[in-house]
């Protein structure tokens, strides 16, 4: 178990550096400063909006979400995750799709605009085609385009935190003011307390860590994710960009993959098995309570060993002999299995994960919270467009 809401199964056990043992005391230490991204993982963490605003804000009953990359994935991860539980409507601009169309409706509807920067290009574009009028922007508290149209329309802003960066936002205001609008308890979120002072789930942290290092070095940088839950695509979409932005730089890196289980077992299996052995696999599903059983009458005789199974315990079982096979075949993997899905188990995920990496970047002598490489392509498509 990593805690009572996971169970995990890590990578084979590796000596735990004293540097990665350090760089973890860091971390620690730098969330009880207030002006550190670390800060937000914490219960301590103020958010920059108040009861009586999510009073006004909770009236409505769609929310359009408009952003790029950690801009929306946190909140889209958390909708998708947790959809059983929210009764509210939620749609994200999350990319420039001519596709996208207007959503016509007379229930009351706030466009929420995100961007750290205030200045994100496709942001902008989307707000500009498809927001009505009703809108409230999360930017950062400084000169910025954003910033600028919403002091003109005089609509609500929320502050961004400069020291807070795009894909490590999920547990700030960017994650958790959309979650509180789903009606969900923003405070089960926030596991970082209790997690650091668990003994088992900081063994498993380092462990895990340690273990990737190791795999890295070993030129095994195709991280594949065996999903076997589909309502957490949105999750790893989060957890992708989390990954290659983090540790994409200085020619290293690692390169997130997500895989639907059991479907491409028919499709790039093959390839995992017994193609390059540059990769290394990370199992997550999701314990559900289902009653769907194959229909007994339909089956021939020579498959009714089917008749008593439900479409779960197929499925547990395809991942058990995948996992079989994989060990057979000296496969790098570990596995996560999600015992109940609730805002604890999503808030230890994204917690894990943001650790997971920051310690990971510091152990490739990296620095994990920029990203130089893209503002090229920013500068580039300016200078295109003018």
């Amino acid at each position: 178990m990593l805690t009572k809401n996971i169970k995990f199964h890590n990578f084979k056990k590796k000596k735990i550096h004293t540097k990665l043992k350090f760089f973890f005391k860091d971390l620690v230490d730098n969330s009880l400063k207030k002006e550190n991204l670390i800060h937000s993982f914490t219960n301590d963490f103020h958010y920059s909006f108040n009861k009586n605003l999510l009073t006004k804000l909770k009236r409505n009953k769609i929310f359009q979400i408009y952003g790029m990359g950690g801009s929306s994935l946190g909140a889209k991860a958390i909708y998708d995750f947790l959809k059983i539980n929210i009764k509210k409507r939620f749609y994200f601009f999350d990319n420039l799709d001519v596709q996208n169309k207007i959503i016509k409706t007379k229930k009351k509807t706030l466009n929420i605009i995100i961007s750290k920067s205030g200045n994100t290009l496709e942001t902008i574009v989307n707000e500009n085609i498809y927001s009505s009028k009703n809108k409230l922007y999360i930017t950062e508290k400084r000169n910025n385009y954003l910033r600028n149209l919403a002091l003109k329309l005089k609509s609500d802003i929320i502050e961004h935190k400069n020291f807070i960066g795009g894909r490590y936002s999920v547990l700030s205001e960017v994650g958790m003011l959309p979650a509180e609008l789903m009606g969900l308890n923003t405070k089960k979120f926030k596991r970082f307390n209790k997690l650091i002072t668990n003994k088992y789930f900081v063994n498993n942290l380092l462990i895990n860590v340690e273990a990737l290092y190791h795999l890295i070095k070993r030129k095994k940088t195709n991280s594949i994710i065996l999903n076997y839950d589909e309502s957490s695509n949105s999750l790893f979409k989060w957890y992708q960009q989390l990954v290659a932005e983090s540790l994409g730089k200085n020619s290293k890196g690692v390169l997130p993959f997500i895989s639907n289980l059991p479907k491409d077992n028919h499709s790039l299996m093959q390839l995992y098995l017994d193609g390059n052995k540059n990769c290394f696999f990370t199992f997550f599903d999701v314990r559900t309570q289902t009653n769907t059983k194959v229909n007994k009458k339909k089956i021939f005789s020579n498959y009714n060993y089917l008749k008593r199974h439900s479409l779960q315990s197929i499925k547990q079982a395809q991942k058990q002999a995948t996992k079989k096979v994989f060990k057979i075949k000296n496969i790098p993997f570990r596995s996560f299995e999600v015992l109940k899905k609730n805002e604890e188990s999503l808030g230890e995920l994204f917690t894990f994960f943001m650790m997971e990496t920051i310690l990971l970047g510091k152990m490739m002598k990296l620095n994990p919270f920029d990203q130089p490489s893209v503002e090229l392509i920013k500068k580039e498509t300016k200078r295109i467009l003018i």
